[in-house]
């Protein structure tokens, strides 16, 4: 007879703070967009502080609590395979935080938001928008970033949104929920799996770490002029 699941903190604070402003800054960064005019300067705000959320994000990937850890859900080819094959092993741990296909969705979400990033800074609309740092590459670059910016960046963007949107809604009607965790941090686990570490110190380093990625978000903010 197995013991019963409990509570097992998985998301720690910073990435649940992570998680949730960053949907709030997408969903922002395409509203801002698709008006255009005066709320692109609100469309840049907002890329800058995705900016700063995913500098975070890529640090907190190795220094954060232990499901937030890239080592803990970027898994191998073979692992990969043992998930589709439903023929996990000992340890696997497939059950938190992110599977491996989830994982790879998420992994391909910050990628295509760093060259959303990326290539808004430099970008040039031609009209009265520029990005912070258009100054500093070739106008041909700045009009290669601009197009990528606004057309196979962007579709990418919302194909991959509406993915992981698709992918929360089946797994509720499975009977699982992923958004409860992202919200309290906990989720029903197995004894045995070790929760990631969530203290006062911890969260300190977070805030620090994110303080310092704001810090450069001003100061790019400040090239533009």
């Amino acid at each position: 007879m197995t013991d019963p699941d409990h509570p097992v903190r998985v998301w720690d604070l910073p990435t649940r703070l992570f998680h949730w402003l960053l949907a709030a800054a997408v969903i922002g960064l395409v509203v801002t967009g698709k008006v255009g005019g005066n709320a692109l300067v609100w469309h840049m705000r907002l890329g800058l502080l995705v900016f700063a959320l995913l500098g975070f994000r890529l640090v907190w990937g190795f220094i954060g609590g232990r499901w937030s850890r890239f080592a803990s859900f970027v898994r191998a080819p073979a692992a990969l395979l043992r998930y589709l094959r439903g023929e996990p092993r000992p340890g696997d741990h497939f059950e938190v935080g992110h599977n491996p296909l989830g994982a790879l969705s998420v992994l391909a979400m910050i990628g295509v938001l760093v060259l959303q990033v990326a290539t808004g800074l430099v970008a040039d609309d031609e009209i009265a928008t520029t990005g912070p740092l258009n100054r500093h590459v070739a106008t041909a670059t700045g009009l290669a970033a601009t197009a990528w910016h606004k057309g196979w960046g962007q579709g990418l963007l919302l194909a991959l949104v509406a993915l992981h949107v698709a992918a929360i809604v089946a797994y509720r009607l499975r009977g699982r929920n992923l958004v409860q965790p992202m919200l309290t941090g906990d989720q029903p686990l197995p004894p045995g799996v070790l929760p990631s570490a969530d203290s006062a110190a911890t969260r300190c380093a977070a805030a620090v770490v994110l303080a310092i990625f704001a810090a450069i978000a001003v100061w790019i903010a400040r090239q533009a002029g």
